[in-house]
């Protein structure tokens, strides 16, 4: 394997590859050249995105000089779920260029024929791969479930908007009937994140990716769809805490009521909750009624790089510890939703953070996520001049493994089944 070439598009839609610059990667703020071991094929589901008012950064295969590649726009790739990406597209950026919208910007390169990006596959589970989904069954599922709940705001909710609308893949697996079945049951937040997926300001340039839910779920209408998915579905999850809804901790007593009636119907399963992890005594209660795993989202674990990003109203980052230590309490799966920025995640001041978040929780996973944002944008609007000292995503997934042998890395909340037995199951027979 050499350096893959560099990518540009004709701003038409067509991308080609320019063989006189190798391409580089992005950390931080910086153009730098990407191992030739970190480069993978671009995985099923993978797509290519053209940068609008960017220059792609190259090595000169003569010189070995940086320099822009001025024949188009620069090129990034979207990688699937369950893979993590450990350099973003590196490119300058034009002053009127329009801030990208919230996607992940992994660099990507032309190599034999074939697409390349730096990129590790995190985890083995294949719930969110391209291959698994059937589109006849998913549409006859989502049929199917409007159908047997007429009434249900939810049901209707999961299948109409996200299954039928955006492709949700969770929504997607719940219309197939497996997995992990997502709950939406908050329309309101408690955060103002600058990336929000599914509310943003109307003064902010970059649109939302989906409609947030507008109406507040009652606890019938939750338990009604999700105790049949427990009972039928292989390894199945509950998960209240989705991209298209606000903070589910706000509706803890309905979340709280939900629980205790699915679980007077069923004990099969395990009931997941994503979250900002804002209100340890809410997550108390839900651990008191049967809450088996929670997953919070940060994008550090240094409380000034979260606070400008999550801008949280009434609630501050040592409220989210103090969640993942009461899970733990209880005995409960604690996870956190790790936004990754190579650059910034990798930088040794935030690594010593989260060696020391890991320890104070006793944390049990790390979910490795692709930060969908632009990269320009995210480090000016939290003030980040300066990333420090960085030692790259993979050293870093490294020297976390050596430390803490019993953490577990992935990029899904596992099912009951992976917690309680064999966390590396095979899942090839899902």
């Amino acid at each position: 394997m050499q350096s893959p070439y560099i990518l540009y598009s004709d701003g038409n839609g067509n991308i080609f590859e320019d063989t006189s610059l190798y391409v580089t990667g992005r950390s931080g703020w910086d153009a730098i050249p990407v191992p030739e071991e970190d480069w993978i094929e671009l995985p099923e589901g993978g797509n290519l995105y053209e940068l609008p008012g960017r220059r792609g950064i190259g090595i000169d295969v003569k010189t070995g000089d940086m320099r822009l590649c001025e024949k188009g726009w620069a090129v990034a790739a979207f990688i699937p779920p369950a893979h993590t990406g450990l350099y973003i597209a590196a490119y300058e950026t034009a002053p009127d260029a329009p801030t990208l919208p919230l996607f992940c910007y992994t660099a990507a390169g032309w190599y034999n024929n074939k697409f390349y990006v730096p990129a590790v596959r995190i985890e083995q589970d294949i719930r969110q791969d391209c291959a698994g989904y059937d589109d006849t069954k998913i549409e006859t599922g989502a049929k199917a479930l409007l159908k047997n709940y007429p009434h249900n705001r939810l049901v209707q909710h999961l299948m109409e908007n996200c299954c039928m609308t955006y492709s949700c893949p969770a929504a997607r697996n719940f219309a197939m009937g497996r997995w992990e079945c997502p709950i939406p049951s908050s329309p309101a937040c408690n955060a103002n994140c600058i990336g929000c997926i599914s509310f943003q300001p109307t003064e902010e340039t970059i649109v939302s990716t989906q409609d947030r839910l507008t109406f507040k779920p009652t606890a019938a209408e939750i338990t009604e769809f999700t105790v049949p998915h427990l009972e039928t579905a292989p390894y199945p999850i509950v998960s209240f805490g989705q991209g298209c809804e606000g903070e589910p901790l706000l509706m803890w007593e309905t979340i709280r009521e939900s629980i205790i009636e699915i679980r007077k119907h069923t004990s099969k399963g395990s009931i997941n909750i994503n979250t900002n992890g804002s209100k340890p005594d809410a997550v108390k209660a839900l651990c008191e009624a049967g809450l088996n795993s929670i997953r919070v989202s940060t994008n550090s674990a240094r409380e000034k790089i979260y606070t400008p990003y999550y801008r949280p109203n009434n609630y501050s980052f040592s409220d989210l510890i103090e969640s993942l230590k009461v899970v733990r309490s209880f005995g409960g799966w604690t996870s956190i939703n790790y936004f990754v920025f190579p650059g910034m995640t990798d930088s040794v001041e935030e690594y010593e953070a989260l060696r020391q978040l890991i320890r104070d929780t006793d944390l049990c996973m790390i979910q490795w996520r692709n930060f969908n944002i632009d990269p320009d944008w995210y480090l000016g609007k939290i003030g980040v001049a300066d990333t420090g000292e960085c030692m790259g995503i993979k050293q870093m997934m490294a020297l976390l493994k050596e430390e803490f042998p019993q953490l577990k890395f992935g990029y899904f909340n596992p099912s009951i089944e992976r917690i309680k037995g064999n966390y590396d199951m095979d899942f090839a027979h899902h």
